[in-house]
Parts: C-alpha cells; sequence; structure tokens
C-alpha cells in the first residue's frame, strides 16, 4: 500500500492542512519513488529504520511494506494525527517529536541489532540530522536518505571538488557516502524548486581518525577553523589553532587551502598541532 498523488492531496484537503514552508514540508506523491527508496535500502526483513519527517506517511508505507519495523518521528502536531490514522495496523510506531532534541539512545534502547535511517529529509535541516545522527547514534549504522541535490553533492564531495567543504570532511570522518539516485521535483506536493537526490552513508567501522589518538572536538574545531576562511593558506587560516610547526610534521605544505586536504590529513594536522 502506498499513497498517490490524489490520495495525499485528498487527506490534506479533509483535514484542512496546507503545507508549512517554515518546516520544509514537501510530501512525496508517487509510489513508484517511495518503492524505490524502500528498495535501495536493502532492509533485512523484520528489521528496524527510523524515519524523520514522516509527514503524510508516503515512505513510512513503503518501508512498513518492505517488511521492516518503522519508528516514524515527526514534528508537526496536524500531521502526527494523519500519520497515525495512515498506519494503524501496520508495525510503526509513531513519535512526535524534534530529530534534532531526540535523545537517540533513549530512542533505540530496546532495539535489538543495527539500526537503519531512511528518511525525506526537510531540506533545511537536513545536514544537521545527518550529522547528529552520525555523533551520537552509533547504532544506526546506514542511511538513505533524499534531501537537496546541492547538499547531497556537498556531503559527498572529495578533496578539489567545487562542493567541497567542512561538512564534507565531517560526513567522511563518520562514514562513506555515494549519490545513488536523482529525484525530480514533479513527485512532490507542493512541487520544489530544486531537485533531489538519494544519498546512501554507510557509518565506518571505525573513525576514519583514531579518537583515542585526537579526539573529535579537536577534530572538528581544526576542520571549523580552516574552513572558515577557505580561500586563505592554512597558515593563516589555522593560525592560534594550529602550531606553525605541525604542517611539516603532518606532510601539509602551509600554502595549501582548506579543500585540498582530505580526512586523514585533517586529522594529522589535529594530532600535531596542539
Amino acid at each position: 500500500m502506498t499513497l498517490s498523488r490524489s490520495a495525499l492531496q485528498r487527506l490534506l484537503a479533509e483535514h484542512g492542512i496546507r503545507p508549512t514552508k517554515a518546516l520544509g514540508q514537501n510530501f512525496v506523491a508517487d509510489p513508484n519513488t517511495v518503492e524505490r527508496i524502500a528498495r535501495l535500502a536493502e532492509l533485512p526483513a523484520g528489521s528496524t529504520v527510523v524515519e524523520v519527517g514522516a509527514g503524510l506517511g508516503s515512505l513510512t508505507l513503503a518501508l512498513a511494506g518492505a517488511g521492516a519495523r518503522v519508528l516514524a518521528i515527526e514534528i508537526d502536531p496536524r500531521l502526527v494525527a494523519v500519520l497515525r490514522e495512515t498506519v494503524a495496523g501496520l508495525d510503526v510506531e509513531v513519535i512526535h517529536a524534534d530529530a534534532l532534541r531526540l535523545d537517540w539512545g533513549d530512542l533505540l534502547a530496546d532495539v535489538p541489532g543495527p539500526v537503519a535511517l531512511v528518511a525525506n529529509l526537510p531540506y533545511s535541516v537536513a545536514t544537521q540530522v545527518v550529522v547528529r545522527v552520525l555523533e551520537e547514534a552509533p547504532r544506526i549504522d546506514r542511511l538513505l536518505v533524499m534531501v537537496q541535490r546541492e547538499v547531497g553533492e556537498r556531503w559527498v564531495a572529495a578533496p578539489g571538488d567545487p562542493a567541497y567543504g567542512a561538512v564534507s570532511v565531517k560526513i567522511a570522518y563518520w562514514a562513506s557516502a555515494s549519490v545513488v539516485g536523482r529525484v525530480p521535483p514533479t513527485v512532490f506536493v507542493p512541487r520544489p524548486k530544486v531537485d533531489s537526490v538519494l544519498v546512501r552513508l554507510r557509518r565506518r567501522p571505525d573513525p576514519a581518525v583514531d579518537p583515542t589518538v585526537v579526539s573529535y572536538a579537536r577534530f572538528e574545531a581544526v576542520v571549523r577553523a580552516g574552513f572558515a576562511h577557505r580561500r586563505k593558506m592554512l597558515r593563516r587560516s589555522l593560525a592560534g589553532t594550529v602550531e606553525p610547526a605541525a604542517f611539516e610534521v603532518a606532510g601539509v605544505a602551509p600554502s595549501a587551502r582548506a579543500e585540498e586536504l582530505g580526512v586523514a590529513a585533517w586529522g594529522e594536522l589535529a594530532r600535531v598541532g596542539r
């Protein structure tokens, strides 16, 4: 069972709901798209999946139909009531919560085995949600998320790519990431002005930089400082954060720019530059 465009529009009309731009509400109104996402998620039967921004339940139904137990998180109380009606009788727990304030440890405390996150994320909070999950929810070992194309390309960018930035490094610290599909604006209600992509993230067994050698807080601070003035040479942008002698020890040219360094080089600068 999935929600067709007409069924989704009928639900909105029956409950007097108008999508809220502030919450980034663009609902998927195409059964083929949500079924495609459920297939790409590669969910073992009986596994648990967290869905952030479940909305009216388009993707929720597809995930439940794939045999997963779904923890469906939704911040909008107007949608929570409709969502509970939509998924009644299915193995879905609807949770009225803000994913940016959620205690992930509590949420997953009684869930056996590894957990996946699959979601059509609101554009305005997508990066915050994904980074927070990577930082705070180690039980979630794989993610498949639909986001604005520009955002997704930034997540998967490699050194030297125009989109490469601090968030690219931060995600590479925790996971491998790749774009696995594109989604046109025509599948949404209301229709956004941008294209979307599907990004798959697989958590690394261990972070790319050993946290027992250099803390994540230190690593993140150095990366943030380096990209704060990305056009400057690193010896200038990291002044006061990394000791000048550290560049030679780390094997990094002081004249290099932030977008030239991979995650391992950032880790070396963070380690030796204190």
